[in-house]
């Protein structure tokens, strides 16, 4: 087994003739807590769609657990555990907390009409173990008491833990998180970041989050993988990030402040 779970190689996206990533290369090693940071338009969401199969590259490859996935489709990639979050949560607002997780998992056999009407007993044992799954998750992001309580009327904060826990729903391997922590009061974000040490911790989960908030970032995160004009400008330490001559200039033109805390 590679120690490398996802390697991107040569990758380039253009629009027209801008590119929006180009010639990018790099490594997100298991277990690790990477973090993407860099300028407005340095292109780490197109890179995020790129890895996740939302848009198709110009050139290059990507390659999650030893397989070449590039423009593979995100919905092949979530049955492989590769997974994404979104800056703005993507939930069934009119389904409980506890419906939507039990939602997440794919090929349940009550999706399918003859079975629902012909297997009843199996497709209750099946509901029965998703619906325990998801009261498993809900207590270990501590929203318990929001169970049955409707995603639509949840803050920011709680429908980012929510995005999360569906992903415990079917045991990433790799999550691609961008700005968690966009619109999230400081309490909610501190509950964000432990139930993401817990699951890189306890669980094996391997995450690549992108995050303007460098108090965030240093820490959670180890590497910390800077992006400039599409590529990788550098690659280090949080500590080693906040001194590199060429990062500090690379912010200075768009607002060097986002390297000294909150964007």
């Amino acid at each position: 087994m590679s120690e490398n779970i996802l390697e991107i190689s040569n990758l380039s996206k253009y629009f027209g003739g801008l590119a929006a990533v180009s010639d990018c290369s790099l490594k997100v090693k298991r277990g690790t807590i990477t973090g993407i940071i860099g300028p407005n338009g340095s292109g780490k969401t197109t890179l995020f769609n790129l890895i996740a199969g939302n848009l198709k590259s110009s050139n290059g490859n990507v390659t999650f657990d030893e397989e070449n996935i590039t423009d593979v489709p995100s919905y092949e990639l979530f049955s492989k555990g590769l997974l994404r979050t979104f800056q703005i949560a993507h939930e069934f607002t009119n389904l409980s907390v506890l419906e939507n997780l039990m939602m997440v998992p794919g090929n349940q056999s009550g999706e399918k009409l003859m079975t629902a009407l012909l297997k009843p007993k199996q497709v209750a044992m099946e509901e029965s173990k998703v619906k325990e799954k998801a009261k498993e998750v809900v207590d270990f992001l501590n929203l318990g008491h929001l169970s049955n309580e409707l995603a639509g009327n949840l803050s920011g904060g709680q429908k980012k833990l929510l995005e999360l826990g569906r992903t415990m729903m079917v045991d990433a391997k790799l999550v691609l998180l961008d700005e968690v922590g966009a619109g999230v009061n400081r309490t909610l974000l501190k509950d964000i970041g432990t139930a993401i040490l817990r699951l890189n911790k306890e669980k094996g989960y391997t995450f690549c989050m992108i995050e303007h908030d460098m108090d965030f970032i240093s820490r959670m995160c180890d590497p910390v993988i800077v992006m400039a004009d599409g590529s990788v400008l550098f690659e280090g330490t949080p500590d080693q990030v906040k001194t590199n001559d060429k990062v500090i200039e690379s912010y200075l033109g768009r607002g060097s402040k986002n390297l000294e805390g909150n964007d």
